[in-house]
């Protein structure tokens, strides 16, 4: 062992690595000196007194990297490079989400993968590589394309000073919501759901406005202030180019408007009271829905015909869901379009170019369910998983709809596309707002603002 290193006051352990794996030598290799910095020595698992010190089966000792610290704890994957996190100023935001739960299974998950294809895609198939010599073949190459040239043409050093200069773009996403987490203890969870749901709201702003701005739109100071404090939706390009015109608003469009405004009131401030306290699901539900249609459908709308009247193009967020045909219609062109175009542009196209349109559909689907994670399950504390089982369960809809056996049975157009679309979506809501939900943050929050 090296005594002189322990020695070292701020000696923070050792990294060990599988040193028969070419990919585990060719990150050390990178990353050594950044390791160092922190006081971590890289050494490989296969050294004499390693083996010794940890006693382990040799496949289990060589499974996964490790971090053994002076006082003889041992971190392992994905915890092992979340405890790194841990003494990085760069990467303390990754530590933070990791703490999270559901965030933290699927670190875990992905890093197993990895571990068990390492050999693969680290150039090296056939030692100790796990499944068909086609699929290794594949991710071998999928591994190349990542890191050395991407469908663009791009060469890895123009791929690398692009991601440094979009750093600043995507780092409100990642910052805010890890500043909000701090406050979870501290505030209701009603309140950290919207401190939450608001912080991630804000990230998403600012990257959809640097992108227009990046694609040479220069709006006014006026309209850019517009476009990230007054207005909700997601399409920076066309709010903020003054080149779009928009269609003037109609009359019966206010009417319409302020009908769902006063729906939305007398359920969040009448039928509430009604169902409270004889049946609080109800009235959680009820709740939402008020919510849901004083905002989203009502002031939201009317926002939207302000600024057109004021000569910006803005198209309200919810399109008549209801009268969505299919799944895909639904999610595509209904149902809440901000969250819909941002993650089309910034999700879904870029795992497009990797894999096939289905298993990208499930990857941004699955991505949406996280999100909701953090501001349903996180507040309240409990039902972790189920609002991503909703959201894969949209996925394998919308995958359903468009295979042979779905088009012959009309699930994607007409009363039976629309049958399909509500069993869909609405059947298991039950598990995106799930009762932990309901009894932890909706009915205080209902209680609060006097709805109850």
């Amino acid at each position: 062992m090296n005594t002189e290193i322990t020695d070292i006051k701020e000696f923070r352990g050792w990294v060990l690595y599988d040193a028969d794996c070419r990919l585990c030598t060719g990150m050390v290799g990178r990353l050594q000196g950044l390791l160092a910095a922190r006081h971590l020595e890289v050494l490989p698992l296969q050294t004499p007194w390693v083996r010794e010190r940890l006693a382990l089966p040799e496949p289990e000792l060589l499974a996964e990297v490790k971090l053994l610290k002076p006082d003889g704890t041992v971190y392992g994957g994905a915890d092992a490079f979340l405890e790194i996190c841990r003494y990085y100023r760069a990467a303390w935001p990754m530590y933070q989400l990791g703490r999270i739960p559901v965030i933290a299974k699927f670190l875990h998950a992905g890093y197993r993968w990895v571990a068990r294809n390492r050999n693969c895609i680290g150039g090296a198939c056939a030692v100790g590589a796990t499944g068909t010599r086609k699929q290794l073949r594949k991710t071998h190459g999928l591994f190349r394309r990542l890191t050395l040239r991407s469908a663009t043409g791009f060469s890895q050093r123009e791929k690398l000073h692009q991601m440094r200069r979009a750093i600043p773009d995507f780092l409100p996403l990642v910052v805010l919501p890890v500043i909000a987490l701090y406050f979870r203890t501290q505030l209701a969870p009603w309140v950290f759901m919207w401190v939450m749901a608001l912080a991630l709201y804000a990230g998403c702003k600012w990257l959809t406005y640097r992108e227009a701005v990046n694609r040479g739109i220069a709006p006014t100071p006026l309209r850019a202030l517009g476009y990230l404090l007054a207005w909700p939706g997601m399409d920076a390009v066309t709010f903020l180019d003054a080149k779009t015109v928009p269609t003037k608003p109609r009359g019966m469009e206010w009417v319409l408007a302020l009908v769902k405004i006063i729906l939305g009131a007398i359920l969040l401030g009448l039928v509430t009271r009604l169902a409270f306290p004889a049946h609080p699901i109800l009235c959680g539900w009820v709740g939402m829905t008020g919510i849901v249609l004083l905002l989203h459908f009502g002031w939201f709308h009317l926002g939207a015909l302000l600024w057109r009247r004021a000569g910006v193009t803005a198209t309200p967020l919810m399109r008549n869901p209801l009268r969505a045909q299919s799944v895909a219609e639904f999610w595509g062109e209904r149902w809440n379009t901000a969250f819909n175009e941002l993650v089309f542009r910034f999700t879904y196209r870029p795992l497009r170019r990797l894999t096939t349109p289905a298993l990208a559909m499930l990857l941004v689907f699955g991505l949406s369910g996280l999100i909701h994670e953090l501001v349903i399950s996180l507040p309240a504390r409990a039902g972790y998983g189920l609002p991503t089982l909703y959201f894969l369960i949209q996925g394998l809809g919308l995958i359903i709809e468009r295979t042979d056996t779905g088009r012959k049975l009309g699930l994607g157009d007409g009363l039976r596309g629309w049958l399909f679309t509500v069993l869909v979506a609405a059947g298991p809501a039950y598990w995106l707002f799930h009762p932990p939900f309901i009894h932890n943050v909706i009915l205080p929050m209902l209680t609060a603002i006097g709805a109850t």
